[in-house]
């Protein structure tokens, strides 16, 4: 498992908004439609980058 410094440095690494929703939802516990309204984005877009997100962070993570 890495540490929290090596997790910090992967989200630094995306784009902006794959990095601010994925923040929005598993740090600051947002539904994916808050994030929509947040950001004015079509809900189905919020939900492809939490998915692909999730994908991307539980391969870094080894799991």
């Amino acid at each position: 498992m890495s540490n929290p410094q090596t997790l910090a440095q992967l989200l630094a690494s995306l784009p902006e908004e794959e990095r601010i929703i994925l923040t929005l939802h598993y740090l600051r516990s947002k539904s994916s439609q808050e994030i929509a309204d947040l950001l004015s984005v079509p809900e189905k877009s919020v939900l492809a980058v939490i998915d692909s997100g999730k994908k991307r962070l539980t391969a870094f993570l080894g799991m």
